[in-house]
Parts: C-alpha cells; structure tokens; sequence
C-alpha cells in the first residue's frame, strides 16, 4: 500500500471529521492527561489495518505509542485484544472513529474476500476484485482483498483496457473495438473483451484479444467456450456468481473469478475501541 498517499487520505479524513476542532474533547480535556486505548474484535474473522492504526494516529501525535497484536491477514477470534494505543487522550479521541472504521471496513472485506477463496477452493482459479469500489477508499479496498487472499483486477480505467457491452455497441463490433486499442496504445497493456455468447468469444479470439472475460455464464456454458479460447489468451468468469454457486465454478477452467461483492455487500467486521483501565 503506497504509505504517502495512505497518509494524505487519512489526513482528509481527519480534515473532514475533526473540522476546526473536536468541541467535546477540547472542552473535557483542556488539561490534555495520557491515557491508553484498546482495540478488541468483537467477532471472528480476517485482521486487515496494521497502516492504518499506525498512521492514523501518527498523523494526528507522532509520539503516540501503538502495540500491535495481530498482523494483516491473520485470523482473529471473538474477545482477541488486537492493539493498544497510548499517547494524550485528546489524539486518542479525536482519531478512534476514523481509524476503527477503516479497520472494520478492511477487515470486513478481507474476511469476506477468505471466505470466498476457501468457498472456490481451486488451485488453480484465482478470486479478483472489480471497480465496484467505494469512491476514494479504492486504493484500501483493493490491499483488504489482496490480504484475505484474493487478486486485484485493474486498478482503474487508466492501467488496463476493458471492451464492455457499451464500448462494442458504440464501436460497432469487438473486432473495431480491438482495433482502435491496438492502434493507440502501448504494448505494456493488455486488451480485456467481455462477451455474452459463443460468436462473440470466437470474434474476440480472432480480433487478438489477451484476455477475455465470459459474462454471466454458467459453468456448463463455460466449460464450453473455453474450448474456443487459445492457452496463452486469459480467460475470467463474472456475473451472477455468487457465495452459494460460487463452488460450482471450480473446474470451469477460468483463470480468474471476478466478485464485485467482496467490496460492496461486504459487512464490517465488529471491532471495537475500548479505554484500557489498569488492573
């Protein structure tokens, strides 16, 4: 995860959430005491926000001192304490609720994204991401779905090109399409086509497609497309699938799966933010 701009969203943030100031800390606290927080999993799962505990409140106090417990990745269990942070109660305050939202948020997703993963169980077809991302949160979305053990697909319309229904409707075939792509664009980049049936998969294959994406397709019908698709042309599966079919995609033969769940029905993993009181 890029450190600098992880920092600069965190910033914004706090900018958003903090204001001018935090009335109620400022006000109770004018002395400014120490004091330590807790951050306890109220539910078991996947652990994913090791940076942003870190940075959050470095951000906001550089001499606040963190423990952590628990790496990303890790699997944690109900009641686990997973790190304690200690500086001056007004940094503690004002930055528990911006960094305990996007640990549950990550962690949510890594769990979820692990949960898919060992739903597929194939050791050969990898789970990625799609765009269905929360806008500005992309960049931490992506890394949870990478730390539940999932793959990323592109980060964006800039590193990747996708010919879509849309696109092959305005350029008028999957061949033109690929085309105009090739004519114009590097060859660092690879050409992704989506398609809906067995003509398209052949026009897509002949067009020199480098990926190509079967959408909302059943395994069956799968298993028999590829059959139209040279080995060095990626294949991926999409659409429809869900946790309860997704099994059923294990010996379809794709490269990669792409959820657009495991970023947006995903639910927040119950971590809470406690005062530590000393025994």
């Amino acid at each position: 995860m890029n450190k600098v701009k992880l920092r600069s969203l965190i910033e914004q943030f706090f900018i958003e959430d903090i204001g001018e100031r935090d009335v109620t800390t400022d006000l109770i606290f004018a002395d400014n005491p120490r004091g330590e927080i807790v951050f306890l999993s109220k539910e078991a799962g996947v652990f994913c926000g090791e940076d942003i505990i870190k940075t959050g409140f470095h951000v906001l106090d550089s001499q606040i001192e963190i423990q952590l417990f628990v790496k990303d990745g890790d699997s944690i269990e109900l009641g686990q304490q997973l790190a304690i942070v200690s500086g001056e109660v007004t940094a503690l305050l004002k930055g528990e609720r911006v960094v305990l939202n996007l640990v549950q948020r990550m962690s949510g997703i890594a769990t979820l994204t692990r949960k898919a993963v060992e739903t597929l169980d194939s050791s050969f077809t990898r789970i990625c991401d799609t765009r269905k991302t929360t806008p500005g949160l992309r960049m931490l979305e992506k890394y949870a779905v990478r730390t539940g053990g999932g793959y990323n697909h592109r980060l964006g319309l800039y590193d990747g090109v996708m010919i879509k229904d849309n696109h092959i409707s305005f350029a008028g075939s999957i061949r033109r399409a690929v085309e105009l792509v090739r004519e114009n664009v590097g060859h660092m980049v690879k050409i992704e086509v989506e398609t809906e049936s067995k003509e398209q998969v052949i026009e897509a294959v002949e067009a020199g497609a480098d990926v190509i994406m079967f959408d909302n397709r059943t395994p069956n019908e799968i298993k028999e497309l590829i059959k139209l698709v040279p080995p060095h042309i990626v294949t991926e599966a999409s659409g429809g699938i869900t946790l309860n079919n997704l099994a059923t995609y294990r010996d379809s033969g794709v490269h990669y799966i792409s959820l657009g769940f495991l970023t947006h029905s995903f639910k927040a993993l119950d971590i809470s933010v406690k005062v530590a009181v000393e025994k």
